[in-house]
């Protein structure tokens, strides 16, 4: 049975909105044997995969009434939200944890998985982004309250945003005004990077984007997930209402 390397929840619809989880999911492909050697309690860390980030892109795609692409394999497999040159594509250690079925990964295994999972999920990802031309990219993450050492973030969501700041401008402001969120910019990471999954979809292409942080502990239920997704849509509509495009 072939692995399929990504999902698309809703094709058929037309709306301008895309959205896209880099890190839904933690499988490691059957062909790897299923596991990169680390514990199950490892693979359910932020380390393996966006932990909620599934559930949320899910229902805010249906309260949208869009597209979603989910890629299905583990970020430690390969990192879909990096550029092909990027050191961190391929993590050997991560947040205290050694991976250790990426220890001895040679660049013949390198290109066999950026083949096998990562190009076919960006192709596909360019294929829906290309439907129209004004398609608007949500990028949905989750990350953990605390890394191992590191003082605790005070943050519920974080909107992420390089220099094409068009939507994320003003769905920060619309969050800001709701009284129970504390919102980061650019936390609890900054922008993006030159390759990453934002760069090479939207920013090249001139297209609207933001992404979109929620801390995974605010997500961790069914419920929670899809309150989210629709606590999110109408602000991401009334943002849009104020662009420009």
């Amino acid at each position: 049975m072939t692995f399929e390397p990504y999902h698309i929840h809703g094709e058929s619809r037309s709306s301008r909105w895309l959205i896209t989880c880099d890190h839904a999911y933690n499988t490691v492909p059957p062909e790897l044997g299923g596991t990169l050697g680390l514990t199950d309690a490892d693979m359910s860390r932020h380390i393996a995969f966006d932990p909620g980030a599934a559930g949320v892109t899910l229902a805010l795609a249906d309260a949208l009434g869009a597209p979603a692409i989910l890629a299905n394999y583990s970020r430690l497999v390969i990192d879909p939200n990096r550029g092909e040159d990027d050191p961190t594509l391929l993590m050997r250690l991560y947040d205290g944890s050694v991976i250790p079925g990426n220890r001895f990964v040679d660049e013949a295994e390198k290109e066999r998985r950026l083949n096998a999972y990562y190009r076919p999920y960006h192709e596909a990802l360019s294929s829906l982004a290309e439907r129209r031309e004004d398609t608007v990219i949500v990028a949905i993450h989750s990350y953990t309250r605390q890394l191992k050492s590191r003082p605790s973030r005070p943050w519920h969501i974080g909107i992420l945003h390089a220099y094409d700041s068009r939507l994320s401008d003003p769905l920060i402001a619309l969050l800001e005004a709701e009284p129970d969120l504390v919102v980061g910019r650019n936390q609890p990471y900054p922008g993006h990077l030159p390759g990453d999954a934002i760069d090479r979809h939207a920013l090249h292409h001139g297209r609207q984007n933001t992404l979109i942080e929620l801390r995974n502990d605010l997500i961790e239920t069914e419920a929670s997930q899809a309150a989210w997704g629709e606590r999110l849509a109408p602000l991401l509509e009334a943002a849009l209402e104020q662009t420009s495009d």
